[in-house]
């Protein structure tokens, strides 16, 4: 068999494409970037590196712009990928991918040994605002003050207004020379100062300039007006709080209202105007306020329950703004009467907001609300121990909670802790007052003793002592102490000059101790007018006054004018024509105006006698007929049955013919 034939030579593959210079490629890069098409750039950039793979150029770019992709994790795996490979320092590109990932204390240890780039430490500054730590954020601020860094005092003054310390903003504006007006965003940061400092007027117009000049710059970058909308959201929230603030309830409402309706405005900015609306309408509309809420704030099982911010609200609101969202959330469980929720949310609101009071005030007023005073109770002293700073307010509520509850031993323990309120009056008086009902009045008495002894080495203006020595001696006379008040009331009176109520009560208390004493300051008492001719003695040897079940009639004063009354001139009266007053003749019925049926000579018309006749059926026999029968017979014995009975069948008959003429008719 003759071998085959070989297959002709396929013709030769097309040439490879030339290899694009690299130059072209970066050119291509750069484009890509200055145009933001950073997808393009990602793809360019690998192409570099296939060409060269340890490019350092090519790297930073394709991190920058997945980066600037929104692709965050992306970048961040890219970066340790090429950490592994190329001696590359990634770290200010890591601790961002890190901040944009809300993992802020990883991203301050990828910041470490680069204290000194301005860069950086814009970038830490950041990162410490997020994480709550205000203070040294306001340090990094003042370091770069004397850097030239563009929109510095917009975050500078964020960072001194979140720490507490808004009262430094004008000295920082003087220091930088900025107005505050220079730009939206800088007004709107003055303006939450002003609020700090309760100048809630000037806030309200300087946010109305901040949107004014805001409109006017988004306006001449071409921004659309729903754009405009929404960078402007967060001024209109504030205004609206600050309206809410003044007491122009309904405009607060109706700003709120139409933000979350026309829903125009970055999730925090919704998420604020939600939350004020419903501490705006208090405990109305809580099941709609509960579900609305339940959108923004998602649960997660474990076992530690923890809750967070959905759509990212944890890492855009600030602390103070995430607390608000989540107490009011607990109000609302509260005010629904749903214990168990807000028992759960209570438990983790410690834990998520260490350094705040209200999470521990409200889980005692979950407890309260469980009836459980006795485990507030224990919890707010726990926490007072704890945070001798915030101890007074966890004291002052302990003691309400036990004061309710009827505690007044604990109430007055709570108030006792509480060093600089212990001489004030109504400190005082409370104290007393619990201590009386606890049944402790030694303990009383020592609590007016030591209020005494304050007041009496203070060197005040405003001294309250004469008040506190006036109700100890009103306390003690009651008390049955009549020689200790007697001593303060007299005192009070050497100390204080003539005070009358100590005057008298000094009187009446020493007539019962010393009365000499009584008589010696009974003289410096007025003379009261008319007791002069009054026989005290005389008084005394009757047996009392003796109670008058009906007095004399006592008539009434009446001042006399001076002028007399003018006599009335009486007029003749005028007859009807013809009538002789001296033969006026038979009077007039008295009843001529009453109705005919109630004049005494009324008299009703007879009624027809063949209506009381009893219509029925035909061969029906009527009582009074029988009646007449029966005793027709006992009269009439003699007569013949048969024509009786006939007679009686034709009086029955005739009432049923006539009732069927009527019918026919």
């Amino acid at each position: 068999m003759a071998p085959k034939a070989k297959d002709k030579a396929k013709p030769a593959a097309a040439a490879a494409a030339p290899p694009v210079a690299v130059e072209d490629l970066f050119t291509s890069l750069n484009r890509h970037i200055q145009r933001s098409e950073f997808d393009l750039a990602v793809k360019v950039s690998d192409q570099v590196l296939s060409i060269l793979p340890g490019d350092e150029d090519a790297i930073r770019c394709k991190v920058v712009a997945l980066i600037k992709n929104d692709s965050v994790e992306d970048a961040l795996s890219a970066i340790e990928l090429f950490s592994k490979k190329y001696p590359v320092d990634f770290s200010f590109f890591k601790a961002y991918c890190l901040y944009r990932l809300n993992k802020l204390d990883e991203a301050l240890v990828s910041l470490k040994g680069q204290e000194g780039n301005t860069v950086s430490m814009l970038l830490e500054s950041q990162i410490l605002f997020r994480l709550g730590r205000m203070d040294a954020c306001v340090d990094i601020y003042q370091k770069l003050q004397k850097s030239k860094i563009d929109t510095l005092e917009i975050n500078y003054v964020a960072a001194l207004v979140s720490a507490g310390r808004a009262s430094e903003v004008q000295g920082i504006m003087d220091s930088l020379r900025v107005k505050p007006t220079s730009s939206f965003e800088f007004a709107y940061n003055v303006a939450c100062s002003l609020i700090e400092r309760n100048q809630h007027k000037d806030a309200e117009q300087l946010l109305l300039s901040a949107r004014r000049i805001g409109q006017e710059t988004l306006m001449e970058e071409n921004l659309a007006d729903d754009d405009i909308e929404i960078e402007l959201a967060p001024i209109a929230v504030q205004l609206a709080y600050v309206q809410q603030v003044l007491e122009n309830t309904q405009e607060a409402f109706d700003t709120y209202s139409s933000i979350i309706k026309k829903n125009l405005a970055d999730v925090s900015s919704l998420a604020l105007a939600l939350s004020n609306l419903i501490a705006l309408k208090g405990p109305k509309d809580v099941s709609d306020g509960l579900r609305k809420l339940d959108k923004l704030i998602e649960k997660r099982e474990g076992p530690p329950l923890t809750f967070h911010l959905a759509r990212d609200l944890d890492i855009k609101l600030s602390q103070k703004q995430r607390e608000a969202i989540y107490v009011n959330r607990l109000l609302l469980l509260l005010h629904s009467n749903k214990l168990d929720q807000a028992r759960e949310l209570a438990s983790a609101l410690p834990g998520m907001f260490p350094n705040s009071i209200v999470p521990v005030l409200l889980q005692a007023a979950v407890h309260v609300r469980e009836n459980k005073a006795n485990k507030a109770e224990e919890i707010l002293l726990q926490y007072a121990n704890k945070s001798p700073e915030n101890s007074k307010v966890f004291l002052l509520a302990r003691a309400q909670i036990a004061a309710s509850a009827g505690h007044p031993q604990i109430a007055a323990e709570s108030l006792l802790k509480i060093q600089d309120i212990q001489h004030k009056p109504a400190t005082v008086a409370t104290l007393v007052s619990l201590k009386e009902r606890a049944g402790d009045i030694e303990g009383a008495d020592s609590i007016f003793d030591s209020a005494i002894k304050w007041w009496s080495n203070a060197m005040t203006e405003d001294n309250k002592l004469d008040i506190i020595m006036q109700e100890a001696a009103s306390f003690k006379l009651r008390h049955g102490k009549k020689e200790a008040a007697a001593r303060l009331y007299e005192e009070l009176i050497k100390g204080h000059g003539k005070n009358i109520e100590a005057l008298v009560g000094l009187i009446s208390t020493a007539a019962h101790t010393d009365v000499d004493k009584a008589e010696s300051y009974e003289k410096h008492l007025k003379p009261l007018p008319g007791l002069k001719g009054i026989d005290v003695e005389g008084l005394e040897k009757t047996s009392g006054a003796k109670m008058v079940e009906s007095g004399p009639a006592v008539e009434a004063y009446e001042p006399k004018s001076k002028e007399k009354a003018k006599k009335k001139r009486k007029r003749k009266p005028k007859y009807p024509k013809g009538f002789d007053p001296e033969n006026p003749g038979p009077p007039p019925d008295p009843e001529r105006w009453l109705p005919k049926r109630e004049r005494s000579s009324y008299r009703p018309k007879r009624k027809d006698k063949r209506a009381a006749q009893v219509r029925g059926s035909q061969g029906a026999v009527a009582k009074e007929a029988a009646a007449q029968s029966v005793g027709s017979k006992s009269t009439n014995q003699t007569g013949n049955s048969k024509g009786t009975s006939h007679s009686a069948n034709t009086e029955q008959t005739k009432p049923s013919s006539k009732s069927r003429k009527k019918s026919r008719k």
